[in-house]
């Protein structure tokens, strides 16, 4: 008889997704009876599934500077008990706890409970408490630094000031008052010494209290531990290190800001000119390269031999030969480049070839009997994207304070007080997820916009905005030179997206949280994408695509919840390098009006401001949309 193989029962489970959005490694997690810390890279076995997205893969080598990587789905779930254990390992972490006894202590007539700190081992042997079996949570406080670094903090150095301290070994309790929320109401306590600290000392900015970060990864496991030294910023404005230790930080275990993952994403559009490039390789070598104007390549195109190449039209074929012999074949397109041309030059019978295909878009006419008049001056095109795929990568993560990638790579990180910590010791794969989704694509009139950015109010506007964004970079310490101001084109077509998904999401069958934006404002056109996007068929449900033949009706909301907000005048009156507010990348722009969950912003909700969008009550007459638009048949049905 065979003896039956068994696996262990995994301590919890996560969702794939959550091992790139909130679980990843370096982040902690509880459990019913302790903490741990997600396991890096290493530590993830099990069935991975190869995930190809070329123009995502490379930009994630250019932002690690390394040659070549892979992305990979998460371990996958398996019944089969015949393949090896698959699943994420984790790392007991904080190793300190806080034993459940119900004491009291007071100090200068005030009442304090107190609980004895100890330590993981004896928890795992099976703690005792005054001879009776005691339960223990994991302490809520841990030190961190800004290069990602994590480590339980030095309690005995902590409460005697002195990490020679003699009493280690002695007992430690933690000592609360009131609701064990103030910080100047818990104190560590040493019973040998009767040494007393308050933890209140530990929040004070730069108060170096916690000592030197010693560079522990314990996500990484015993051997995780690497150097850590402060970084600065050299004259060309590149963060490097310096030979000054970087000290720890309180950071409180479950706090929001104890990790945040930075994700690179990608929608698999297929580029509008690949197979133009395909089918001139065939010809290329042989013989089109020495072509000399476009004359003769009217006269090649009328060979049958290059009946597959006609139908692209001699100037679009002369186009691309020019550029090949202007040694421009090796220049690749930004992400964004590639996405907003595809969905320019989409039209009926994209993707309609295959049902297996990753995109698949058509484009919705657009005329006085099925489009709102007064919109058709401002919209030139909406694209309705009935199929699409997301793949979204995890590159890394940061403590204390997100760090936005950008994917257009201008500059990668620009909250440089905080640096991206590594998901292992040598990156040789990224993990990856592919979402399936829909979504809705509006593009603007180009011409419309640049005329509207002539405008003197609207450059007023734009300077006002500018001087936020400066008193911001100095506030960060980022060199000036270093950060591009994506101007009041991009700021504009950001703020009216935000008030799309307001308005869209109370029809279309998606949470607002779900629906997500990218947003186009390049040479390459102006315009907004809707999408959303699950791993499983939530994504495809057909409520962005429907929301599409009806934009114009959910335009007129959207313009109309702009005009006011709840927090007017306040809100509409905010001055943006003001620096009592600190909000200097907001114009007018708040939680009432046009903030939203910051899953579905690209921007971290910064650079909103709904003054270009619609007039406020501030009428600075810096809007795109005019006031006469707000005709009543604009948002009715």
């Amino acid at each position: 008889m065979k003896k039956s193989k068994k696996r262990h029962t995994p301590l919890a489970e996560i969702r794939q997704s959550q091992l790139l959005s909130t679980y990843g490694p370096g982040a902690m997690v509880d459990l019913p009876d302790h903490s741990v810390v997600i396991g890096g890279l290493s530590y993830w076995k099990g069935d991975q599934q190869y995930i190809r997205e070329d123009r995502l893969k490379n930009k994630i080598c250019e932002m690690l500077k390394v040659q070549e990587i892979k992305l990979f789905s998460p371990p996958r779930e398996t019944s089969d008990l015949n393949t090896p254990p698959n699943g994420v390992s984790a790392f007991i972490f904080p190793t300190w706890f806080v034993a459940q006894v119900d004491h009291t202590i007071q100090f200068n007539g005030k009442n304090y409970r107190t609980r004895p700190l100890v330590y993981w081992r004896a928890v795992q042997e099976g703690l005792k408490f005054e001879g009776k079996r005691t339960s223990a949570v994991p302490v809520r406080f841990v030190q961190a630094c800004v290069n990602g670094h994590l480590s339980d903090i030095d309690w005995y150095a902590y409460v005697h000031n002195d990490s020679n301290t003699t009493c280690r070994g002695q007992q430690l309790w933690l000592d609360e008052g009131g609701s064990g929320n103030d910080f100047e109401e818990i104190f560590v306590r040493c019973e040998a010494c009767k040494a007393r600290r308050p933890l209140s000392q530990a929040k004070v900015p730069n108060s170096k209290v916690l000592g030197k970060c010693q560079g522990y990864r314990p996500w990484l496991g015993s051997n995780g531990k690497e150097e850590c030294w402060a970084c600065a910023i050299d004259q060309s404005g590149n963060i490097v290190t310096t030979e000054k230790p970087e000290y720890n930080r309180l950071l409180i275990r479950s706090a929001s800001n104890a990790y945040f993952t930075q994700t690179l994403s990608v929608i698999s559009i297929p580029e509008a000119d690949a197979q133009l490039k395909k089918v001139v390789d065939r010809y290329y070598e042989e013989d089109l390269q020495y072509a000399e104007d476009v004359d003769q390549i009217k006269k090649e195109l009328r060979k049958s031999k290059f009946a597959d190449l006609a139908k692209f039209g001699s100037q679009t074929v002369w186009a691309e030969i020019q550029r090949r012999q202007n040694g421009q074949e090796s220049q690749t397109k930004s992400i964004k480049q590639v996405e907003i041309e595809a969905l320019l030059s989409c039209s009926e019978e994209v993707g309609k070839e295959s049902s297996n295909q990753d995109f698949y878009a058509s484009v919705r006419q657009l005329d006085k009997n099925n489009f709102n008049p007064a919109l058709l001056p401002y919209i030139d095109r909406v694209v309705l994207v009935h199929r699409l795929r997301e793949v979204i990568a995890l590159i890394g993560f940061t403590r204390f304070e997100a760090a936005m990638p950008n994917i257009e790579g201008e500059i990668d990180e620009l909250a440089i007080n905080v640096r991206r910590a590594a998901l292992d010791f040598e990156t040789n794969w990224i993990p990856a997820i592919e979402n399936k989704g829909e979504g809705v694509f509006i593009s603007f009139h180009k011409q419309v916009i640049d005329e509207w950015f002539k405008r003197d109010t609207v450059k007023k506007r734009a300077e006002d905005l500018n001087r936020g964004f400066l008193k911001w970079l100095d506030s960060k310490g980022i060199p000036r030179d270093k950060a591009a101001f994506p101007g009041v084109k991009y700021i504009m077509l950001h703020s009216l997206s935000h008030l799309l998904i307001t308005a869209v999401s109370l029809e279309c069958g998606y949470a607002a949280s779900a629906i997500r934006e990218r947003i186009y404002a390049s040479d390459s056109g102006y315009g907004i994408l809707l999408y959303t996007g699950s791993s499983g068929s939530e994504g495809t449900l057909g409520g962005l695509v429907e929301v599409g033949t009806r934009i114009d009706y959910h335009l007129g909301k959207a313009l109309a919840l702009g005009r006011l907000c709840s927090n007017d005048p306040v809100c509409a009156q905010h001055e943006p390098d003001n620096p009592r507010e600190e909000r200097f990348l907001h114009g007018s722009a708040c939680h009432g009006c046009l903030l939203i969950a910051e899953t579905s912003c690209e921007r971290r909700n910064e650079f909103l401001d709904r003054a270009l969008v619609v007039n406020t009550v501030e009428e600075l007459d810096a809007a795109f949309f005019p006031d006469d638009i707000f005709a009543d048949d604009l948002v009715t049905s």
